[in-house]
């Protein structure tokens, strides 16, 4: 029997605020809550956007989910580029003077240089030149999904002249880890040190001056590439920073990357090490830092991101309504890039019942399925009709052809023409299938954008927070479907749908991802409420009483990292260079390896699973 992977501590980032403790999801629908919800929310964002108070509640609103990037993160008029430009000398030679030391070591065959003095040379050009000049252009992308404004993870760690999306990944991983409200040294105490999984990634890579774009521009620009450009971009970074400075872990990691479908990816790969017994705690995320002008214009060429005139012309105005640029499954024009970082703690059934972990919901499986032949690398195939049949066949066998109607959709909803034709398709045709006629479709990149590689837990953490508050958040920028959108057995929720006291109605959700190149994604969640009721009836009521007495005190723990967070005290997991261990620190043995850092022995497997085919 496979063991259950569960979700026990979630956290991180996104354009709506903090994740853990549903402070993002409360953001999205917050128009639908009391004041004793909102209070704390407010209360959380005003630490992280650096105000003194929570008092200008309208200002956060103003300054989270999508809208117009702000000034100070790209000037929109003014984008720098180089502008290659060719002089040309008649008559005269063209000549100027420079530092001695900023000649290119191989002079041109067309140049003569002459020493001023011993720092000034003067250089004489025949015939042609090429100069690069500094230009800018007025980019027509204005939108995004940024970070909540002031908020800056660097200033909470000695960052080290990190990547921005490693930089979310230490707040983020940390937020995650701490929301447990169980000790990582007693968690790594009833386990052995190999028992842990790390699959975190970005789709893109960290790009920014200190990542790829710093590498791949540093030397024609004139300048040195750092020691530090080439491993600090790696798409894998994520995990690997979790490992080395946040818990010292020597179990398995790595990402499993597909493009806009790389979280549930990197969840299929944990959930499939709990499932096996090779894995009983797995961190699962990603963080990605896209609002950059070279990523803004590689997508604006695809003809995949709303510009601001296509915006502007669907409301028939002269300007862009910034705030509902994406516009899921309407008349619309394309995507809107966003920044986030989300990760999440799952482990075994087992385990989470013995250490009295809070327990989220539980992740039965995801399917991911390939395009096969198509004709654009770049647009969409049959692949995503497979794993969401896929993902609704295992829902029905789990929950019942009755429970299966009590489920919702957790839309990929990227905001693009194509999108909303073929994911409407692909949705309505499995609801048919399984007799489902209004099956509720949520789309939360209205509010959050698209965040690329984490775009899966954003989707995640929003699904978490409607069985804690019980609405499903409506799609927030579009007025009604458009005409070519296919809907006779989907319930697209225009308004925040209620659901029943924490959402009880709900079962299930799927969620779905759709990645460039043929990287189709979808994951069945269970509530936690039916998580609860198959671990009683697999552990029986003892086991599941025994653990509600142990999670009051994990509950109590975790109460009170979230009131510190929301203080602005985060005490961000990052220790460089200590617990160091060499290979004099520990010992092999035929049956295991004990690891001076750790409790627990790590143990060699001696059964041979082999065993049928030897002699």
């Amino acid at each position: 029997m496979s063991k259950l992977p569960v979700i026990v501590g979630f956290g991180g980032i996104n354009a709506a605020g903090r994740s853990s403790f549903h402070h993002s999801y409360r953001r999205m629908v917050h128009e639908a809550l009391k004041e004793e919800d909102l209070a704390p929310m407010f209360e959380g964002l005003a630490n992280i956007m650096g105000m003194d108070t929570d008092n200008n509640r309208q200002e956060m609103l103003e300054h989270t989910l999508i809208r117009k990037i702000e000034e100070q993160t790209i000037d929109l008029k003014n984008v720098t580029i180089g502008c290659k430009t060719t002089l040309k000398s008649d008559k005269t030679p063209i000549q100027f003077q420079t530092k001695k030391r900023q000649l290119p070591d191989e002079l041109p065959d067309n140049w003569t240089v002459e020493a001023i003095d011993k720092t000034t040379v003067q250089v004489t050009v025949t015939g042609e030149m090429d100069v690069l000049t500094k230009d800018s252009y007025k980019t027509a992308v204005t939108s995004a999904a940024q970070l909540p404004s002031g908020f800056d993870a660097s200033k909470l760690y000695t960052s080290r002249n990190q990547p921005k999306g490693l930089q979310l990944t230490v707040f983020g991983a940390t937020d995650a880890i701490k929301s447990v409200g169980i000790d990582w040294d007693t968690i790594m105490a009833n386990i052995e040190p190999d028992q842990v999984s790390v699959y975190a990634g970005s789709a893109l890579g960290q790009l920014d001056d200190f990542g790829g774009r710093g590498l791949s521009q540093s030397m024609i620009k004139g300048g040195r590439v750092t020691s530090k450009q080439m491993p600090l971009m790696l798409s894998q970074m994520p995990a690997d920073f979790i490992n080395s400075y946040m818990i010292n872990s020597v179990g398995a990691t790595g990402t499993n990357l597909g493009a806009c479908a790389t979280f549930l990816y990197n969840l299929r790969q944990g959930i499939g090490d709990i499932q096996s017994g090779h894995s009983r705690v797995v961190i699962v995320g990603g963080a990605e830092a896209p609002i950059e002008p070279e990523i803004i214009e590689g997508f604006k060429a695809m003809g995949a991101l709303a510009e601001d005139a296509q915006i502007a012309a669907l409301d028939e105005s002269e300007t862009a309504d910034n705030r509902r640029a994406c516009r899921p499954f309407a008349e619309n024009a394309g995507f809107t890039l966003a920044e986030a970082s989300q990760f999440f703690v799952l482990m075994d059934d087992e385990l989470a019942l013995e250490l009295g972990a809070t327990i989220y919901g539980a992740v039965p499986e995801v399917f991911v399925n390939a395009d096969a032949n198509k004709k654009s690398i770049s647009s969409p195939g049959i692949g995503n009709y497979i794993t969401v049949a896929k993902a609704m066949a295992l829902a029905k066998n789990i929950l019942g052809e009755e429970g299966l109607k009590h489920t919702f959709a957790q839309a990929h909803g990227t905001g693009t023409p194509q999108n909303r034709v073929t994911e409407s398709h692909i949705l309505n045709e499995v609801a048919k299938t399984f007799n489902i006629t209004n099956w509720p479709v949520s789309a939360i990149k209205s509010y959050v954008g698209h965040s690329l590689g984490p775009a899966g837990g954003d989707q995640l953490t929003a699904t978490l927070g409607v069985w804690e508050y019980g609405y499903i958040p409506s799609i927030n920028t579009i007025d009604k479907i458009a005409d070519d959108v296919y809907h006779s057995n989907l319930d697209f929720c225009l308004e925040h749908k209620a659901v029943g006291h924490k959402g009880t109605e709900m079962k299930a959700a799927i969620l779905n991802s759709k990645g460039f190149g043929g990287n189709n994604a979808t994951g069945l969640i269970l509530s936690p409420e039916t998580t609860m009721e198959m671990l009683e009836r697999k552990h029986g009521t003892d086991m599941t009483a025994s653990h509600k007495e142990k999670n009051a005190a994990v509950k109590l723990n975790a109460k009170a990292y979230d009131q510190s967070a929301i203080s602005g005290n985060y005490e961000l997991i990052y220790r460089f260079g200590t617990e160091v261990m060499d290979g004099e620190d520990l010992k092999i043995s035929e049956d295991g390896i004990e690891l001076e850092k750790f409790k627990n022995k790590l143990k060699l497997n001696k059964k041979n699973p082999y065993s049928d085919y030897c002699s």
